[in-house]
């Protein structure tokens, strides 16, 4: 298995670099965005409870929820300001997931690029005075050139699927935000 795998990465040849910064770079985004999209981190259940009753606002200060009534409460007359800041956090929570939409559209056509080039590779090798190739050679080397493409499909479906699954959890925050913020505007007019 282990020997399987060790050549289709030699078949990807030098575009398994960037196939790799692909792989590393989505698996980056979606453990940093799934840990920093957790509940927890953006509206604590006890900081919304306070916000829905109207009681007085304690814990979760380094969350989303408590930025946005930290700076409601500086800019009580201001509910542009407001309203516009609590836009800002919504897009910092979206920091990094459109480059997931750029690896799993980049990372397909880079393996296809491998194996486009593996093809030119092995077509080249065909004999001149036969006009056909070696058989074992051929096989082989059709087998190694879909490598690459292998690859970055194997990279693209979880970076489509990360993907939309964190833009799902941003859309479901920034619907429950516009409510609280209702709320909170409402109790910065009083």
């Amino acid at each position: 298995m282990f020997l399987a795998m060790l050549d289709v990465v030699k078949g990807a040849g030098l575009l398994i670099y960037p196939l790799a910064l692909c792989s590393a770079g989505a698996v980056f985004i979606i453990c940093e965005r799934a840990f920093a999209l957790r509940k927890g981190a953006v509206m604590p259940e006890d900081l919304v409870d306070a916000v829905v009753a109207g009681r007085p606002l304690v814990g979760g200060k380094h969350t989303v929820l408590a930025r946005i009534v930290q700076f409601a409460e500086v800019h009580k007359n201001d509910e542009g300001a407001v309203k516009a800041f609590a836009r800002l956090e919504i897009n910092r929570m979206e920091r990094g997931v459109a480059y997931l939409d750029v690896i799993y559209a980049a990372a397909p056509l880079i393996g296809l690029t491998g194996t486009v080039t593996g093809l030119l590779e092995v077509f080249s090798q065909i004999a001149p005075d036969t006009g056909l190739p070696d058989p074992v050679k051929f096989t082989s080397g059709v087998a190694l050139a879909l490598s690459a493409t292998v690859l970055g499909l194997t990279i693209a479906i979880p970076s489509l699927v990360g993907s939309g699954y964190l833009q799902r959890k941003i859309e479901s925050y920034a619907a429950q935000l516009d409510v609280l913020l209702e709320r909170i505007l409402q109790r910065s007019r009083q």
